[in-house]
């Protein structure tokens, strides 16, 4: 007897309790976009004596981690993003004006002798190397080169004289190559009389003084500071040498940064979205395990416990991995659900045909795991290569859902082929199952597979009326762009998103108003139930504040839920990398198909593919949705999801093509077509259901998602039969191929080993 049913039962265990030990004793690591917070991404820029390159965007992360960790951010994550990119997450920062100046200040912090205080009439020209610049009282300073930069601070603190009790100070730790430097610097400055500008020391940040202060009495000429601390003193408050502090013990910069992404979010609002998704899944799982059991009865029911298997694995591997779950990663695990029903489904209805030609239920089961196994790999592949490219290609939260859609696609595939597997198998072989065959769910073909054997409608005769609804739906979404074009986002046309929540109703143009009155005429203004968004070109974070000032002059109070910060260069870029992902997404389909079944196929698909695509972004154009990186992560699923039901298709068509080689190519499409159509339409009635309650519980940017994708899968499924199918008939009438060989018999030969499969 074969093994190899006791080590997918043993698989099964041991993946199932390992998912549950990581589930029940890991917390998930949660996205800004959920617990709330501020996200800065930096690039590094050159400088005129460092190129900004992979070693000095490290050495700068590394000052950047000391400021977070002085912001009282413990443990922020920031990361290396490229080459010149830097990722700053910041949990529970509210406040992206405090933020920013901090993190995200260049801080080229030096420290200079002062030479002179010239007359402001004077004319006086700095010499080589030296700079004329206001001091912190306003007044002018000539400064010589820098004597010493903020690589040799060790660390510096606020501290506050005990006898005196409001004389702030700052202390001031230098490393070992800083010492020697200040202690030169104050010796030097020591040197002039008490009152002389020579005197002075003044500490630069960004070309601006910061402070000037004048080196003690008691120190020494030429003799300085020699200790490795010292103290700035001045007539300054609490917050002042606190922020000081900050800076100084930051360091200096190794290369300037330019804050080209910002966004905040307020943790009510990732509650609300963590609710909301919670209660989609909660939802769509149970209508699809309805669905399933009233469909496939006892198999079905298996197949919802398994289901239940698959979302306790996705999550284990999601903590396990250490993934961060965002909005649209939120989205991409509940939307995997659905997708998981598929693997399912396939095996399902060909066991439904085994069952037809042998009526043996372990048998017809073992066949239909077995000969699905094709198109379920495929179908999963070329899912994976889309979400793999989202997250290659995609920025910020949307590369989440990269994440997640992947782990949810492996995630049912071992759900599918070896959870499913052990519990059907098991189920069928007891006698009172086996005495009774109905309960299954396999002994019959179901009314629609009845209704298409009896009818045997001759679909593909029709192939001019589908050309000819196709090219007017393809015609009607490229004068939606062209009349009333693309809403691009502010991720991909770079500005400022800022939304709000209000305590009073405000209408679009009332918030309009306002918004001009503040100086933002030009200002995109909506409104929703409780909340007002305004988009805008750049603006600084004092103009914000302005918006929400205006906001509230009506009396209503105005919370600030999101901002977000896109500089141009980075939109220009989001956008190019949109088309290239699609682009990419639909040549890699291609040669993925064209290496799994013959090149007619693949242009089949792909041409089908590009009036998708056109039939969703011509939708959104109609209905003036945005067109952002969310959308991105839609038509990238609606490309994966729609290669998935056309391999199915197809595969099915290479495998009758094969066994009946000398029958028409067109009645061959048409016969897998009519076999096909039972899986495509459970299948997409599982992704319905998951899809609507996304839509309806999801939120502003969860609903469009939902939407975009139940406009791509209902087109998606029917150009799978209705073009796809016909083109493959002309195209393989116009360049005939030779049918693939039928799959024969092996041989039995003498077992070795175990023979367990897994």
């Amino acid at each position: 007897m074969s093994r190899a049913p006791v080590v997918r039962a043993v698989t099964a265990l041991a993946v199932i309790a390992a998912s549950l030990f990581i589930a029940l004793s890991m917390s998930p690591r949660l996205g800004l976009d959920l617990r709330g917070g501020t996200q800065l991404v930096l690039e590094t820029r050159d400088s005129p004596t460092v190129k900004a390159d992979a070693a000095a965007t490290d050495r700068t992360l590394e000052v950047l981690r000391r400021r977070a960790d002085a912001l009282g951010v413990a443990d922020a994550p920031l990361a290396r993003s490229g080459e010149r990119r830097i990722i700053v997450e910041l949990p529970g920062v509210q406040d992206p004006t405090k933020a920013a100046e901090v993190i995200g200040k260049t801080a080229q912090l030096t420290f200079h002798p002062v030479l002179a205080a010239p007359d402001p009439a004077s004319g006086t020209k700095p010499g080589k190397g030296e700079q004329i610049l206001p001091d912190d009282r306003g007044l002018p300073v000539q400064i010589g080169p820098a004597a010493l930069t903020g690589d040799g601070v060790g660390d510096a603190a606020a501290g506050i004289d005990p006898q005196q009790g409001t004389a702030w100070f700052v202390t001031v730790d230098f490393r070992d190559s800083g010492r020697a430097a200040w202690a030169k610097l104050t010796g030097e400055a020591a040197c002039a009389q008490p009152g002389d500008p020579k005197r002075r020391v003044a500490i630069v940040l960004d070309d601006k003084v910061i402070v000037s202060p004048q080196v003690n009495e008691d120190v020494a000429c030429n003799v300085g500071l020699p200790g490795g601390s010292t103290q700035i003193t001045g007539d300054f408050t609490a917050e002042e040498a606190g922020d000081l502090a900050l800076l100084i013990k930051g360091g200096s910069l190794p290369v300037p940064v330019e804050i080209i992404e910002q966004r905040t979010v307020g943790p009510t609002l990732g509650s609300a979205a963590i609710a909301a998704s919670g209660q989609a899944a909660v939802i769509g799982i149970v209508l699809t395990a309805l669905f399933i059991i009233v469909t496939y009865r006892l198999v079905g029911l298996i197949a919802a416990a398994a289901l239940a298997c698959y979302a306790l694995i996705s999550y284990a591997a999601l903590v396990g991995l250490g993934a961060t779950l965002t909005l649209p990663g939120l989205a991409g695990f509940v939307l995997a659900i659905g997708m998981a029903v598929d693997a399912n489904v396939l095996v399902f209805e060909r066991a439904r045909e085994e069952y037809a030609a042998e009526p043996v239920l372990r048998s017809a089961l073992e066949k239909g795991f077995r000969n699905a196994w094709s198109a379920v790999a495929d179908s999963n592949i070329t899912t994976l290569l889309a979400a793999g490219l989202l997250f290659v290609l995609a920025s910020g939260p949307v590369r989440g859902f990269g994440v997640t859609l992947s782990i949810g696609v492996i995630a049912s595939l071992i759900t599918a082929m070896v959870i499913t597997r052990v519990l059907a198998q098991w189920a069928v072989s007891l006698p009172a199952v086996t005495a009774r065959p109905g309960i299954t769910g396999l002994s019959g073909i179901g009314r629609v597979r009845t209704w298409l054997n009896t009818h045997r409608p001759d679909l593909m005769g029709r192939r001019a009326v589908y050309y000819a609804v196709a090219g007017v739906l393809v015609a009607v979404s490229m004068a939606g762009i062209a009349v009333r074009g693309l809403d691009f986002g502010v991720e991909f046309t770079g500005g400022r998103l800022v939304e709000y929540t209000t305590s009073t109703p405000m209408t679009a143009d009332a918030a309009r108003e306002l918004v001009g009155r503040a100086g933002f005429p030009n200002a995109v203004v909506q409104s929703s139930d409780d909340g007002i968004s305004v988009r805008t070109g750049q603006i600084s974070p004092p103009e914000v504040v302005r918006i929400e000032n205006a906001l509230e002059s009506e009396g209503a109070q105005v919370v600030k839920e999101r901002d977000e910060l896109i500089g141009p260069s980075l939109g220009e870029e989001l956008r190019r990398n949109a088309l290239i992902a699609l682009g990419v997404a639909l040549l890699a389909q291609l040669g993925y198909l064209a290496f799994r079944f013959r090149w007619t196929f693949g242009l089949a698909t792909v041409l089908a593919l590009v009036a998708d695509v056109a039939v969703v972004i011509g939708a959104f154009a109609w209905l003036g949705k945005p067109i952002d990186g969310v959308f991105l992560a839609a038509m990238l699923t609606v490309v994966g999801y729609s290669v998935n039901d056309k391999v199915v298709v197809f595969d099915r068509v290479r495998e009758l093509w094969g066994a009946r080689p000398k029958a028409p190519f067109g009645e061959v499409v048409n016969t897998a077509i009519l076999q096909t159509v039972p899986r495509t339409v459970n299948t997409g009635l599982g992704a319905l259901f998951i899809l609507a309650a996304l839509a309806v519980l999801g939120g502003d940017s969860l609903t469009d998602f939902a939407v975009a994708l139940l406009i791509g899968i209902v087109v998606g499924t029917l150009s799978s039969a209705l073009v796809a199918g016909p083109l493959a008939i002309e195209l393989e009438r116009r360049k005939p191929g030779t049918p693939p060989r039928p799959k024969g018999r092996r041989l039995a030969r003498p077992r070795e080993g175990s023979g367990a499969v897994v």
